[in-house]
């Protein structure tokens, strides 16, 4: 039996099915990438400092007094380090060594990222044995590779591909299935012309024993069994031939369905993904359009925030002017409400020694009408006494 040839996946189709072949479209994704492939740098550089501080006399022509200096140091702390963790106490001290051990470490890596070169160098001369950081490296170069297909493929595409999966997955699981139920009937079948075959050669076997015994009295009737066997034993071969024959036409014609399938599939997908190209180069026009009118707004913006920003400041300065003449104009309010303080407590002043001027005057007044009215009356007084006596 042949086995079923695979359908063959368009080039358009295995980008959409491994969104990694194709390159980031945004400055995002791009800052994405670049932070994540220099932690991946970093992460390898980290393994190596390890096995050359061990052998640093070895590579220190090659790494130049900076870098040496810079892991020597490193190495120092490193050995400081493990003698506070196996100490009891100083533990102020052990985080103060170990902040110095962390900028150590940035200024090493800062200092081998700016000469990739040297990295590169020593990435093939430096012979490292396996270790849990290659493990973990792997897994943040898959985390690096699962990011970028999570970038690049949109909520509409992943959709896509789902879908496209699905039908295909299920187009393919109802075809095996089919071809592995023929191939189990055609199997049956050849398993039970097999059996029927070994019957009848052992049938024919056991006729042929019988017949040598029989031979000197049957010889008629043994040529006439031998013959109708022969015969049976033809009849059923072709049976089971034609049958077989049947069978792979079967297989063949299901085979040919199975591809006719795969192409109209294949031709409504470039349609869908012409369709989609169409639709992502009208939205890139748009967007075009979109970033055009927003750097005119954008500019318009600037205009009117410079204008506001000067009549800003003038606000500003014509406030504190306001906030002076305010000042002024309270001490002013002030200097007159004590003014009128003092008219007002001149003013009752005045009045009460009016009134009391007044009061006086009134006393010296009736006094006077008194003092006339008392002279009065004694004058009287002397002319009635004067008169009675003469």
């Amino acid at each position: 039996m042949a086995t079923p040839r695979k359908a063959e996946i368009p080039l358009d189709t295995m980008k959409v099915l491994d969104p990694r072949q194709l390159k980031p479209d945004s400055t995002e994704t791009e800052r994405i990438l670049t932070v994540l492939d220099e932690t991946i740098v970093k992460l390898e550089i980290t393994r190596l400092i390890l096995r050359i501080i061990g052998s640093l006399e070895r590579y220190a022509k090659m790494l130049g007094p900076e870098i040496t200096s810079s892991l020597l140091e490193h190495q120092k702390l490193s050995m400081e380090v493990e003698q506070l963790l196996s100490s009891p106490g100083g533990e102020e001290s052990r985080i103060a060594v170990e902040q110095r051990l962390k900028c150590s470490l940035r200024n090493i890596l800062r200092l081998f990222l700016a000469n990739p070169l040297l990295y590169h160098g020593l990435k093939y001369e430096v012979r490292l044995r396996e270790s849990p950081a290659d493990v973990f490296i792997k897994a943040f170069m898959e985390f690096r590779d699962f990011t970028l297909e999570r970038l690049l493929t949109g909520p509409e595409e992943e959709k896509e591909k789902i879908r496209f999966l699905e039908d295909t997955s299920l187009q393919v699981e109802k075809n095996t299935e089919m071809i592995s139920a023929l191939q189990e009937e055609l199997a049956e079948a050849i398993q039970t012309r097999d059996e029927e075959v070994k019957r009848k050669d052992e049938t024919i076997e056991n006729l042929k024993t019988t017949i040598e015994n029989l031979a000197k009295g049957c010889k008629a009737d043994i040529q006439q069994i031998m013959m109708e066997g022969e015969k049976q034993q033809k009849e059923d071969e072709e049976a089971s031939h034609d049958r077989c024959a049947r069978l792979k036409q079967d297989i063949e014609r299901l085979r040919a369905h199975y591809n006719a399938l795969v192409l109209k599939h294949r031709a409504s997908e470039m349609v869908l993904r012409k369709e989609k190209c169409k639709t992502e180069r009208e939205i890139q026009k748009w967007v075009q359009k979109y970033d055009t009118d927003m750097s005119e707004k954008q500019a318009a913006f600037e205009e009117l925030q410079a204008a506001y920003k000067q009549e800003k400041e003038q606000l500003a300065v014509l406030m504190e002017k306001h906030a002076l003449l305010l000042q002024e104009y309270t001490e002013i309010e002030e200097e007159r409400r004590v003014l009128k303080e003092k008219e007002e407590e001149a003013a009752r002043l005045e009045a009460r020694r009016n009134e009391a001027a007044t009061c006086i005057q009134a006393f010296w007044r009736g006094y006077l009408v008194r003092s006339v009215y008392k002279s009065k009356l004694k004058k009287a007084k002397g002319k009635g006494k004067g008169k009675g006596k003469k």
